[in-house]
Formats: structure tokens, C-alpha cells, sequence
């Protein structure tokens, strides 16, 4: 019984360190999910004005959805690669494909909160009929009364309207939600066509097979877990040497004191080799043996970051 607990527990943490990208918009899709919703309870609130009804309601949807698009493209690590690439190397070394697929990792990372937001809020409607019920032509609606026009039609977003406007009201404020909810089931199916197609045309496109795709994905977390916690530990022994070197002495605890022991640390890495083991990276091949990071790379004492020696640049973009 346990070797079988034992066995799909770790199945099950194999499949979530496969999944992390996948878990991670999940959990930002969630998280916008309940950002909208508080925002609908606690700040929503439509002025039934003309003329205001369309900028509040289009911002309401629109704002926190940029807002959200900009917090994922700050987030974002090819971002921060993207400009130490500029500002040390340049774009020389990128194709027009590379660059392609650089800007849709950011933009689609992105992307999925802004959406979601976007889907959210028109399936509620709130904002879409505060937005437009004014634009309804009086027309449409039968025996509607013509003392009346766009002033009334503004309000009813805020059910301040005469008695005998209600049943107008309603069949208006059915109609908008009507709408807004059809525009939201669609940008759902786009963009899940979109995400489907994207994932089709990447696999298709990929120079890797499947099982080395997944390994250099493993590859990739290991290094940047263990990169991060080897520069955690560097810093806090480097940091104790310098304070003790001040002071004289330096105040460490138990943890601390072991660390500073077992590793000791002579020195700090030069620019140039902080400058080669940051920027963008794209899959590339060194005779035929794969380079599966600019850290990688540098330890094997592979230079450039252009074409391979084969002359054969494998468009890859590290995810």
C-alpha cells in the first residue's frame, strides 16, 4: 500500500513539474478571475449618464485589462532577457523567426490574464450594458414611448426609471447581456483556437523530439532552481566575509556558520561572465551536441551566440 501511494505520488509530482507553465496561467487566470469579481462587488458602479456610460463601461473592461497585460510583460523573464540582449549584443544575432517567436512568448504569457478578464466581465455584462444601453435605438422596442430618448435609455443600467419603462428595462438589459455573453463565448473559442494551433504549429516547427523536448524543460527548472539557490548561498557567505572584514567579527547563526565552513567563497564572478550567461537563449546545436542554456554554453566554452558551426541556427525559443 504505501510503495503504491509512494508511486503515484510521484507521478503525480512529475506531472506537475511537467505541467508548470500550464498550472501557472491557471492559477493567474484564477487569480483574475477573483480580481474581477470583487471589482464588479465593491468598485463597479455605472454613472447612468450619456455620453459617461460608454468611457466608464469600455474602461471598466479595457484599464485592468492593460494593466494586467503590462504586470505579465514585467513578470516576465524573456522581457528582462530581451532587453540585457539589446543592451549588450543587439538584435544582429536574431532571424526575423526568432524574433517572432521571442514577442508571441511574451505577448501570450501575457495575454492571459487581460483575457481573462475580458472574458469575465462580458460574461457578466454589468459593463456592456452600462456601455451601450444608450445606443439603443428607441425603435427597436415596441411601443416604446417617443416622449422619451437617450437620457432614459442611459439609466436603465440603474433601474431609476419611470414604472412604465420597466418591462423596456428589461427586454433592453436582456438584449445587452445577450450580446456581451455571445461576445464573450466567442473570444473564448478564438482563443483557444489560437492556443491550439500555436501548440500545433510549435511541436511541427520544433527541431526536438518529444522525449528531448520534456528533458531539456527539466533541464532548464533544475538549473534555474539550483542556479538561484547556489546564488542565494554565495551572497548571504560573500556578505559574512565583508561584514566580518569591517567589523571584525560577524553575528551568524548555526545554519549560517555551517554554510560559511562548507563552501567558502575566494571571490565574485567578473561582468564579462555574468554578461554571457544572461539574454535571450535559442536552442542551438555545438557539433551536433545540444546547448540547452547560455549558462551551458558558457561552460562548455562555446563563444557567440550566432549561427552554429554548421551554419544551421535551430529556431528554438527556451519557454
Amino acid at each position: 500500500m504505501a510503495a503504491l501511494v509512494a508511486e503515484n505520488f510521484r507521478f503525480l509530482s512529475l506531472f506537475f513539474k511537467s505541467k508548470d507553465v500550464m498550472i501557472f496561467n491557471g492559477l493567474v487566470a484564477l487569480g483574475t478571475v477573483g480580481s474581477e469579481e470583487l471589482f464588479s462587488v465593491v468598485a463597479f458602479n455605472c454613472p447612468c449618464s450619456p455620453a459617461r456610460n460608454y468611457i466608464y463601461g469600455l474602461a471598466a473592461i479595457g484599464v485592468p485589462a492593460l494593466a494586467l497585460f503590462l504586470i505579465g510583460v514585467i513578470w516576465n523573464n524573456h522581457t528582462w532577457n530581451l532587453v540585457a540582449e539589446c543592451h549588450k549584443r543587439g538584435t544582429k544575432n536574431f532571424s526575423a523567426a526568432a524574433t517572432f517567436l521571442l514577442f508571441g512568448s511574451i505577448m501570450g504569457r501575457a495575454s492571459v490574464a487581460p483575457i481573462t478578464w475580458s472574458v469575465i466581465s462580458l460574461l457578466r455584462g454589468e459593463a456592456y450594458i452600462c456601455a451601450l444601453s444608450e445606443f439603443v435605438k428607441p425603435s427597436s422596442l415596441d411601443k416604446f414611448p417617443s416622449e422619451y430618448g437617450a437620457e432614459v435609455l442611459a439609466k436603465f443600467p440603474c433601474r431609476d426609471v419611470p414604472a412604465n419603462l420597466t418591462k423596456f428595462r428589461d427586454e433592453v438589459t436582456r438584449r445587452l447581456r445577450y450580446e456581451s455573453q455571445l461576445f464573450g463565448w466567442l473570444l473564448i473559442g478564438i482563443v483557444a483556437v489560437l492556443v491550439f494551433l500555436t501548440k500545433c504549429l510549435k511541436h511541427c516547427c520544433s527541431p526536438l523530439s518529444y522525449r528531448q523536448e520534456a528533458y531539456w524543460a527539466q533541464y532548464r527548472s533544475n538549473e534555474d532552481k539550483l542556479f538561484r539557490r547556489t546564488a542565494e548561498v554565495h551572497s548571504r557567505i560573500l556578505a559574512a566575509k565583508n561584514v566580518k572584514q569591517f567589523f571584525g567579527f560577524v553575528a551568524l547563526d548555526k545554519e549560517e556558520k555551517e554554510l560559511v565552513q562548507e563552501f567558502p567563497v575566494e571571490g565574485v564572478q567578473p561582468s564579462p561572465q555574468w554578461n554571457a550567461i544572461t539574454g535571450v537563449y535559442i536552442y542551438r546545436e555545438n557539433k551536433g551536441f545540444p546547448l540547452y542554456s547560455r549558462l551551458h554554453k558558457w561552460a562548455k566554452g562555446v563563444e557567440g551566440n550566432g549561427p552554429t558551426p554548421e551554419g544551421h541556427e535551430l529556431l528554438f525559443l527556451a519557454s
